[in-house]
């Protein structure tokens, strides 16, 4: 299947970082920057919900072992949760490629193979754009942008938006071909310290297309408004 030659060279190249992390620290410099966030919240429907972000890389400026973890649960239970394990290289002053794998836990588990960009868009927009294909040789893609803008040295107002695209409809993820989710919201977080910072985080989730039908047939809502209360940490 095309996602097992995904895997395998995903896990060659994570294998391949794994020298340049053991590099002599006077012949090339090894850094790291992790950020971890955990929020709790609630919403529109007064369901209470917590989740974490994990997101961060070991390496050089020219390769990088990238680690990114996501969930959610919702009254207690967990609706979602994600594991990311990329080999990270520049291509240009403000961009990496990047290939590695996916594990999921939405629905069913399900491994990926992942290959993508990220890097500084034109206005300083963070961007993330990864092509996935599950073990199913389903194909999905998610793209991701947000900004930084200074109200203050410590006050922080960040917008994002994150959409995901799938190639096919595919019932036992509850998903349909084309866009089917889509997510608009800002994050504002004061910064103690650079190692520290509590943050509000107001967002709207919506699906669509045969998502959202898939959606009501389940007696869930096509969208809804989150609010959470959290902090980041750097380290």
């Amino acid at each position: 299947m095309i996602v097992q030659k995904l895997l395998w060279v995903g896990v060659f190249l994570l294998a391949l970082s794994a020298p340049v992390l053991a590099v002599n620290a006077e012949e090339r410099a090894v850094y790291h920057a992790f950020v971890f966030e955990m929020g709790s919240g609630s919403t529109e429907d007064g369901e209470t919900l917590s989740n974490w972000d994990f997101d961060g890389w070991i390496g050089t400026d020219e390769t990088k072992l990238w680690l990114k973890s996501a969930g959610e649960r919702t009254d207690g239970v967990t609706e979602s949760a994600d594991f990311w394990a990329m080999y990270s290289a520049s291509i240009d002053t403000f961009w990496d490629f990047q290939i590695g794998i996916r594990h999921a836990t939405q629905a069913e588990a399900l491994t990926y193979g992942v290959v993508g960009l990220e890097g500084l868009a034109p206005y300083l927009f963070e961007t993330q754009a990864h092509l996935l294909v599950s073990e199913d040789d389903d194909i999905s893609a998610i793209l991701r942008q947000e900004n930084e803008f200074l109200v203050t040295q410590k006050l922080i107002f960040r917008p994002y938006v994150e959409l995901q695209f799938f190639a096919q409809n595919v019932a036992e993820l509850g998903v349909g071909s084309g866009l089917s989710n889509a997510e608009l919201g800002v994050q504002t977080r004061y910064e103690i310290s650079r190692a520290f910072a509590p943050y509000i985080d107001l967002s709207y989730q919506r699906s669509f297309g045969k998502t959202a039908q898939f959606a009501r047939s389940h007696g869930d809502a096509r969208g809804a408004f989150v609010a959470t209360l959290g902090v980041a940490l750097l380290f």
